[in-house]
């Protein structure tokens, strides 16, 4: 009797451990403004490692973004001017992309440079730790890393009313 209710005791603490775990794996994290950038560590194409905290004292525009996504590739020359017209003032600019393919990447970056770093992320542990399961996803990251904006979809990056807005945070 007494190893019966050992027995049921043990299987009720397994049963809410997996119970939890599975909550775990099934719970989407959305990262939303205000909720603290979750942190992150990558290799930069140019092989710069690089955290959330390494931009401390400056302003970062992290975007999520792939080679086969059209409107990812379309926004492009826009976060290229804006990186330019913003980077002197205190705005970096980091793409990860979630491409799997590393040929297609580098191969797509060789013919169309980018003027903000960039990094390979293809198991998608980075934008699965803010949320992001649909390209292009930006997030305005401030000094002290927390999330001031997140951007969905394609932005006008270098449109004056997105300039003047980006630069009040600077």
């Amino acid at each position: 009797m007494k190893a019966d209710r050992i027995l049921q005791a043990a299987l009720a603490l397994m049963l809410i451990a997996f119970c939890g775990a599975l909550y775990n794996q099934l719970h989407e994290t959305i990262i939303n403004a205000g909720d603290s950038a979750p942190d992150f560590t990558i290799t930069t194409d140019a092989g710069k490692t690089v955290t959330v905290k390494d931009f401390g004292g400056k302003v970062l525009l992290l975007n999520f973004w792939a080679t086969w996504c059209g409107t990812c590739i379309e926004e492009i020359p826009s976060l290229n001017q804006m990186a330019r017209q913003l980077g002197p003032k205190g705005l970096v600019v980091l793409g990860v992309s979630v491409d799997k393919d590393e040929k297609l990447y580098k191969d797509f970056l060789a013919r169309s440079p980018l003027a903000y770093p960039t990094a390979r992320d293809p198991e998608e542990k980075i934008n699965l730790s803010y949320g992001t399961v649909q390209y292009p996803e930006s997030y305005l990251i401030d000094r002290n890393g927390k999330v001031i904006e997140k951007f969905i979809s394609s932005q006008p990056w270098s449109s004056p009313q997105m300039i003047q807005d980006l630069s009040s945070h600077l």
